[in-house]
């Protein structure tokens, strides 16, 4: 019989570890900065097991920019330059696509160009003291909350 208990503690042990694991993928590299899993699914869409893009969780910006042109599109629409040179110096996409939706919401002098300078350059600083220093008059954290969501949103939307 301790047998069978041993064995049934195993079998939970690992269908509970295995569904944990599985919902720590996050296509395009992982949420904007600031935000959990954006779903209690994770990466249910890749039911197969099959790698496809959403095995990309651990790409770069760049890698991950070559396999989803819808996301490159989108950046190029808000920030006016091709997506690998806006994105280049982010830790993540999810990061510049939180960016490029600061900079085209508080249109600030220097825009897009001045907010990565900020973010990606010697003494960079988070998205909302960058805010804070281009755009005083802005509530930091609303426009880091704001800009997050929307590029959660286009992330989700390229993905699928």
């Amino acid at each position: 019989m301790n047998h069978k208990h041993l064995a049934l503690f195993v079998a939970m042990t690992f269908a509970c570890s295995s569904s944990a694991l599985a919902q720590r993928s996050h296509p395009g590299g992982g949420p904007p900065a600031g935000h959990g899993p954006s779903s209690p699914g994770g990466s249910a869409d890749n039911k197969s097991g099959a790698t496809g893009h959403t095995d990309m969780s651990h790409a770069s910006p760049s890698d991950v920019l070559n396999h989803n042109t819808a996301i490159a599109s989108k950046i190029k629409a808000l920030t006016g330059e091709d997506a690998q040179t806006a994105c280049n110096g982010f830790k993540n996409l999810g990061r510049c696509v939180a960016a490029a939706h600061v900079a085209k919401n508080l249109d600030f002098p220097g825009g897009f160009d001045a907010l990565k300078a900020k973010i990606t350059g010697t003494g960079a600083v988070s998205l909302g003291k960058a805010i804070e220093g281009l755009a005083p008059s802005a509530n930091a954290k609303s426009e880091v909350k704001k800009a997050n969501k929307q590029a959660s949103d286009d992330m989700k939307e390229a993905s699928s």
